[in-house]
């Protein structure tokens, strides 16, 4: 009986590590964000971590019956981990950007409050330089 007990509690610890390795360390996806970076902050009460915004701005097309054409935004909040990326958004606010991210199933408190991390910046220009 207490065979079972050992096994049944390993097989429920591996379940357990798989589930936590899945949702917090594995990258569900990655990819690149472009627009004009809004702002990036150091924050946190017990983590301290990198923050941001990048503001994605476009035009709406014209679809039949559609009141909502014209110009929008997209806010993607994102969160960076190595102190070299953040110091060096830090110097970039204003200006347009491509990031290359990581997509994660959850956040952990000491990588960031965002399930997206930034983790290299792959161009810097002149506010609606990227845009245009």
């Amino acid at each position: 009986m207490k065979k079972i007990g050992c096994i049944a509690a390993v097989v429920a610890l591996l379940i357990l590590a798989g589930f936590i390795g899945f949702k917090y360390y594995w990258v569900f996806g990655d990819g690149v964000k472009a627009g004009e970076l809004n702002y990036i902050t150091h924050k946190g009460y017990i983590f301290k971590t990198y923050e941001g915004k990048l503001i994605q701005s476009g035009f709406r097309g014209a679809r039949r019956n559609d009141e909502n054409m014209g110009v929008y935004s997209n806010d993607f909040i994102f969160s960076v981990e190595k102190k070299e990326v953040a110091d060096s958004l830090m110097r970039c606010s204003g200006k347009a950007l491509e990031l290359h991210y990581k997509e994660y199933k959850g956040a952990l408190p000491w990588r960031g409050m965002s399930v997206y991390v930034v983790d290299s910046i792959i161009s810097v220009s002149p506010a609606g330089g990227l845009l245009d």
